[in-house]
């Protein structure tokens, strides 16, 4: 990979005034640019009173257009996005030989997710990412960690989740102090979700954020690993290991994103609320959509936002969970 231009978005490594006057600039082109989203002015002033940060997309999901990302996150009233980068294609064991390139959705790479950014910067960020068993993997992450990145991930390849490769990211995590999000999928991505909490207990500094199918499943204390069955529904038993991983771990956190997060939401929703109530500070808004309009009824990612508001058991929690969560734990 060659290397990237030197063009940091706001992190942790601080910007040149020559950095910040540009970022200043696409600040002014992007305020200019909101004012013309199909949103309409009044619904842009009331979602920067009361911003909502988007812990979870992609650049080309499913092959849509970078435009129609702005105007999508737009729509739904994000303010602040996250890029999730996928990692280099990769005929390997861990990439299922070629099934899980684009995390199996066609998503694009971090240099492209950096350069978006960096052309955006007055509403996105993006995270850094590699398949983790290739042999270079760490040094690709830790490139987009000095260049700005705010986590590492989305994880979502074909490896025991206490490899030493693994074990490599969660160290490279820890250095540098940035969350890593990893996509549990039962017979697909990051195997060993029952034995994870020795990853927890022997990274305690490290914070992990938890996303998809299987850790939304497991908040149910009856489901049992079914690959075919994974968007349970109905009544939930209290006491699932997610639920326990969360109660438990100070460093483990939930993504709300994607179908996985949305049914877990509203499966059963007395047990929402009193989950949403346990784990106020542990919860992220995430959105994981594919579609075009960033509406009702088509758009996953609004329906889980209207999820939430209705949920939330007031108003404080709902601000955490759309806001101040993410702003805290990313260092926004």
């Amino acid at each position: 990979m060659s290397e990237t231009r030197a063009c940091e978005v706001p992190g942790r490594g601080g910007w040149s005034r020559r950095e910040f006057l540009g970022a200043t600039g696409m600040a002014m082109a992007g305020a200019a640019l909101a004012g013309c989203t199909s949103t309409g002015p009044e619904a842009h002033r009331e979602a920067q009173a009361e911003p909502i940060i988007d812990i979870h997309q992609h650049l080309g999901y499913s092959g849509r257009p970078d435009d129609v990302l702005l105007a999508h996150q737009r729509a739904m009233g994000v303010t602040l996005t996250v890029l999730l980068p996928a990692g280099r294609p990769s005929n390997t064991a861990s990439t299922h030989f070629g099934v899980a390139n684009g995390l199996q959705a066609r998503a694009l790479g971090v240099e492209a997710c950096y350069e978006f950014a960096c052309a955006h910067a007055r509403e996105y960020r993006f995270a850094a990412n590699e398949v983790p068993d290739l042999d270079d993997a760490t040094r690709v992450i830790q490139r987009y960690l000095h260049r700005g990145a705010v986590m590492i991930g989305e994880q979502k390849f074909g490896v025991e989740c206490d490899s030493p490769a693994m074990q490599r990211i969660y160290q490279l995590a820890e250095r540098f102090g940035v969350p890593v999000l990893l996509h549990w999928q039962v017979g697909m991505y990051n195997h060993g979700f029952e034995r994870f909490y020795k990853m927890l207990e022997k990274y305690p500094r490290v914070n992990f954020i938890g996303h998809a199918q299987t850790w939304w499943a497991h908040i149910d204390k009856a489901y049992q690993d079914d690959p075919k069955n994974l968007y349970p529904k109905g009544p939930v038993t209290p006491g699932g290991l997610t639920d326990r991983y969360l109660g438990d771990y100070p460093n483990m956190f939930g993504d709300l994103s994607a179908g996985s997060g949305l049914n877990a939401l509203t499966r059963d929703e007395a047990f929402t609320r009193d989950f949403l109530k346990r784990h106020q500070d542990k919860l992220l808004y995430g959105s994981d959509c594919n579609d075009h309009t960033g509406r009702e009824p088509e758009c996953q990612g609004a329906k889980t936002i209207a999820a939430i508001r209705r949920l939330a058991p007031d108003k404080a929690v709902e601000r955490k969970l759309l806001y101040e969560n993410a702003k805290k734990l990313l260092r926004l």
